[in-house]
């Protein structure tokens, strides 16, 4: 089995960023299957564009625009791939960038796919700084970083709690219905379980208030339709939930610091 060194990814290399101990690679998808391998290094795939296939020992993953997903050091996998245009980047972390910020990564074995909102919106973000470049990169792409492992590993301490059934309904409710107007009594009826009871523990799963997580859930949808240039933002907006185009770029400049017009220049940018 093949372990590929740093920097190194299966596909068309479209640009490179060094920063110590991270590297970002953005990568075009050009094969239509890769065999089993391994990286040397922890690192993250985030796909923009396309679809690919990624399979492991426990898991295969179907993966879409938005996709995040978490591949620990070693970890084999292969990848197939349909037909079509398919880009991703990658930000891949070294052993001494853990080691120097104590951040122990031990518990997230296999290949990880990252549902939550939160730091999906993290990863758009440490792309759009892949695109800026600046002296303030760094340091920000660095922040970036932390909040997404201390979101991931939160989570995971809540997994080994042993999460109520209630908690990943709720989950799967929220991402396949991002577009339909939430109401709270509804919703805790589909559940079977007391609005108060949702509303108050909902934090305690999730680290954010219900009306928050549904806000990055549909911010984070709306991400990934802004590659299609036939949808206008009023289309994006009412098919993420929104209730009109200013509703939109309100939620979307609060989460992103800029416009969705913005944005769509720089993720269409090659």
């Amino acid at each position: 089995m093949e372990q590929l060194k740093p920097g190194i990814f299966y596909g068309q290399t479209n640009h490179t960023i060094n920063l110590d101990d991270i590297i970002l690679t953005g990568t075009e998808y050009t094969l239509d299957f890769v065999d089993w391998h391994y990286h040397e290094n922890a690192y993250f795939t985030f796909i923009l564009e396309g679809n690919v296939n990624e399979h492991s020992k426990q898991h295969t993953h179907s993966c879409s625009a938005g996709t995040l997903l978490f591949h620990n050091c070693e970890e084999p996998h292969y990848n197939t791939k349909s037909k079509g245009f398919t880009r991703g980047f990658h930000v891949e972390l070294n052993r001494n960038w853990f080691n120097s910020l104590d951040i122990d990564i031990s518990t997230l074995n296999g290949n990880l796919n990252i549902s939550h909102p939160h730091i999906k919106l993290l990863f758009y973000n440490i792309f759009k700084e892949t695109k800026i470049n600046d002296g303030a990169t760094l340091v920000t792409i660095q922040q970036l970083l932390i909040q997404g492992f201390t979101q991931m590993l939160n989570t995971d301490k809540t997994i080994e709690r042993k999460n109520p059934l209630w908690v990943n309904k709720v989950k799967e409710i929220l991402h396949d219905d991002y577009s339909q107007k939430l109401i709270l009594e509804n919703l805790s009826a589909s559940l079977n379980i007391h609005p108060v009871h949702l509303s108050r523990d909902f934090v305690k799963y999730f680290n954010c208030t219900l009306g928050t997580y549904v806000r990055k859930v549909r911010i984070e949808k709306s991400l990934s339709f802004l590659y299609n240039r036939n949808l206008s933002l009023t289309d994006i907006a009412f098919s993420c939930g929104f209730f009109d185009q200013s509703h939109f770029l309100r939620c979307f400049k609060q989460a992103n610091g800029i416009t969705p017009s913005a944005y769509r220049k720089i993720l269409c940018r090659n």
